[in-house]
């Protein structure tokens, strides 16, 4: 396991405008805030989302698309430099009205109604290819 020991810096929390893009209002405040890495929990409810499914063997990403009312019932993620932009690597765990649920790499979804923490770091982190996995991950 690589590791690099970080110190927790400016804490936020924000409600996520109506209609917006769950993932993309996180990039926009992380580049409005000069925030270089973060971690984000978040709740509330979306219109719709499409997941992505990383397929291990193939080393890609397949989505899935959910046009329906759903509840977040968690999301987690990260905020860090990818391709010098910054990039919310989410995941999120949805529910639907009969309590079923599933998750996944949230690629979009549109808000209905949204909370998040966020605690910055003081480390920068910039993602990098992995040849190992065929991912972007934390060069550490």
């Amino acid at each position: 396991m690589d590791y690099l020991e970080v110190e927790g810096a400016r804490e936020f929390v924000a409600r996520l405008e109506h209609g917006g893009d769950w993932r993309t209002q996180i990039e926009a405040f992380a580049a409005d805030e000069g925030v270089e890495s973060a971690f984000f929990f978040g709740l509330g409810a979306v219109q719709d989302a499409e997941i992505l499914y990383y397929d291990q063997d193939d080393e890609e990403y397949y989505p899935e698309t959910f046009d329906e009312p759903l509840e977040m019932a968690a999301c987690v993620g990260n905020v860090s430099a990818l391709d010098g932009e910054p990039f919310a690597h989410t995941h999120a765990v949805m529910s639907r009205a009969d309590g079923t649920t599933f998750a996944g790499h949230l690629d979009s979804a549109t808000v209905f109604a949204g909370e998040l923490y966020v605690r910055e770091f003081d480390a920068e982190l910039e993602r990098a290819f992995d040849e190992e996995t065929g991912l972007d991950l934390w060069p550490l």
